[in-house]
């Protein structure tokens, strides 16, 4: 099951634990269960603090729990926590044995202090790359806080939950039986959802801060080249984002980023941010901007307020607050979102295999994810308003070759249908002779663009009609010693490599103002 390679790097990790664990094992005669006593029994032969028990009996067959020896609470894995997950068994393991985690120590000292029964279940798919970051945050939860119990459970072996529970996304979570959140969530965004003190101890936090030569806000590629370009000048800079790494987390193949061949979304949005932190600039996640006030208003200072409450001062101010998924806006769409409609092909994709699955967009993405999905479901409906795909050419051609894929152009997608629990087709109109028709399927994958995240700036800075902040060539948007950079921006073609050089440009820029401006 685990090559000769991986076996090696398992033993090097397990020999960092500090105390024994244990392995509970509750099986059942399925297929599952027999790979599953065999990854068990492969870890428990690289190291003499692991040992394994397989008389486990709970309900959900076959599953094993990680525990200290001496105690049955831990973290419960149901089905086999590979490919993707496979990391995050091995981090289970080595902070169930006493291996420090990388978490701020804030954030450990606020699940420690967290009151109540916790019960949570977080449903993945192996493919997929949002849940990693899930999983292993509520795996340390359960760890850190006996109150908090968590099952990390795998679709594809327990399809009757996914279909009973009709869950169409991942990761999905539960807490206590109801529905608590869905798609990629952070250690921070959960501690805070439950901690509903939090939002205020954090604005009194960002209100004590003094004053940054540069503020940063957003944490995208922009954001990230920004904030490393201005450290190295040597002066104070703060990065407010809602998460580091922004879209980045979100795209799986990142083949086009010059001198790396390829890496995937959140390995890439990691080292943005461990090369910022290793310039010890002050990140400040959790952040969503709600207004900027000009240094001519707020009293000489540049002034950017929070949700939470809280305000943060500067000289001066980048904003990279990137782009999110443009939605279809046609009736069904917030309805069966998560239940049929997705936005993720490589999440949520394994969820629909042998169905029938419809993609609305024909630019590189939407190809790519009818490319994708092909491999994996029954058949695939692309659906494009242009009279042609508008995709690169040798996206078009893999498409054009796949047999289980029909194209519609020249399509106006006019509603997403259910039945009143989940999708069960899409209806959409020919432009040219508006006969509509209807194709029954099961899910909906939305791909056609982004929207800029500058909703919250329209009463300070210009913006242009498709909301896209105007800047010049230096990046300077209206507002004196404010730039901007990345996609939420007029800079044409939203590339990661663009982002990355606009957010350096502008922190020069930035540092040039700041050189020619007297601090107030």
């Amino acid at each position: 099951m685990l090559d000769d390679t991986l076996k090696s790097q398992l033993q090097t990790y397990l020999g960092m634990l500090r105390q024994p664990i244990r392995l509970i094992a509750s099986l059942d005669d399925s297929e599952t269960a027999v790979e599953m006593r065999q990854l068990l029994e492969t870890i428990i032969s690289l190291s003499d603090k692991v040992t394994l028990d397989t008389t486990g009996n709970d309900a959900r067959k076959p599953s094993f729990v990680v525990a200290p020896v001496g105690n049955d609470h831990g973290v419960r894995f149901a089905g086999l926590p590979l490919g993707h997950e496979f990391t995050s068994l091995v981090l289970a393991l080595l902070w169930t044995g006493g291996h420090p985690p990388k978490v701020e120590q804030d954030v450990i000292d606020a699940i420690k202090a967290l009151e109540g029964d916790f019960n949570f279940e977080v449903y993945m798919s192996l493919s997929c790359h949002n849940c990693p970051d899930v999983v292993q945050a509520l795996s340390l939860m359960a760890i850190m806080n006996p109150k908090i119990k968590t099952v990390v459970i795998e679709g594809g072996a327990f399809q009757k939950e996914v279909t009973d529970r009709e869950i169409m996304a991942v990761p999905m979570v539960f807490l206590n039986g109801k529905v608590f959140g869905s798609g990629r969530m952070s250690i921070e965004e959960i501690v805070a959802k439950l901690d509903t003190n939090s939002a205020e101890r954090e604005a009194a936090k960002l209100n004590a801060k003094d004053a940054y030569d540069m503020l940063i806000v957003g944490g995208g590629p922009a954001g990230a080249a920004a904030a490393v370009y201005a450290a190295r000048k040597g002066i104070r800079v703060g990065v407010a984002a809602e998460r580091f790494g922004g879209q980045t987390n979100d795209t799986m193949a990142i083949e086009n980023y010059i001198s790396v061949l390829e890496t995937d979304g959140p390995k890439f949005a990691a080292a943005l941010e461990q090369q910022v932190r290793h310039y010890e600039v002050d990140i400040m996640n959790l952040q969503r901007a709600t207004k900027v006030v000009p240094a001519s208003v707020a009293g000489g200072l540049l002034t950017v307020e929070m949700e939470n409450g809280g305000a943060l001062r500067a000289r001066s101010v980048i904003l990279s607050t990137g782009a999110r998924w443009r939605n279809v806006n046609v009736p069904g769409e917030q309805e069966y979102k998560n239940k049929g409609v997705a936005y993720c092909p490589h999440c949520d994709g394994p969820l629909f295999k042998g169905k029938r699955t419809a993609v609305i967009g024909g630019g590189n993405s939407g190809i790519e994810a009818a490319i994708d999905l092909a491999g994996i479901v029954e058949h695939v409906t692309v659906i494009e308003f242009a009279d042609q795909l508008k995709a690169d050419a040798v996206l078009v051609n893999k498409l054009n070759s796949l047999p289980n894929v029909t194209v519609h152009t020249n399509a106006q997608t006019m509603e997403i249908t259910g039945d009143g629990s989940v999708v069960n087709g899409i209806r959409f109109k020919d432009r040219t002779t508006g006969v509509e028709q209807h194709v029954a399927l099961a899910g909906v994958f939305v791909q056609i663009g982004l929207v800029p995240n500058t909703e919250f700036l329209k009463e300070t800075i210009e913006l242009s009609k498709f909301g896209e902040i105007i800047v010049d060539a230096k990046g300077h948007t209206n507002v004196p010693g404010v730039l901007a950079a990345g996609d939420c921006t007029t800079v044409p073609y939203k590339q990661i490599v663009i982002a990355a050089g606009e957010g350096a440009k502008a922190a020069l820029s930035a540092f040039d103002y700041l050189i020619r401006t007297p601090a107030a």
